[in-house]
């Protein structure tokens, strides 16, 4: 697994488990098919396109930079 996908799916994953979601409530917020959830997670997507990402960043209420793991400035 590249660092990129490590790192989306790290992100994805506890965000997700912060606000004690389901892989399958998530995917189901999020407007995505569960496999693709599944497969991001697992770092097995090859290239999650950005429609996917945005769907997710808006289901977890975080920023696609939170999701690549980058910092905010405060």
């Amino acid at each position: 697994m590249n660092k990129v996908k490590s790192i989306l799916s790290t992100n994805i994953k506890k965000a997700r488990k912060q606000k004690e979601l389901s892989q399958d409530e998530l995917a189901r917020l999020a407007d995505i098919p569960y496999n693709t959830l599944v497969k991001i997670e697992s770092g097995k997507s090859n290239n999650p396109t950005f429609e996917t990402l945005l769907k997710l960043s808006d289901a977890l209420e975080i920023s696609l930079d939170e999701l690549a793991g980058k910092k905010r400035n405060s």
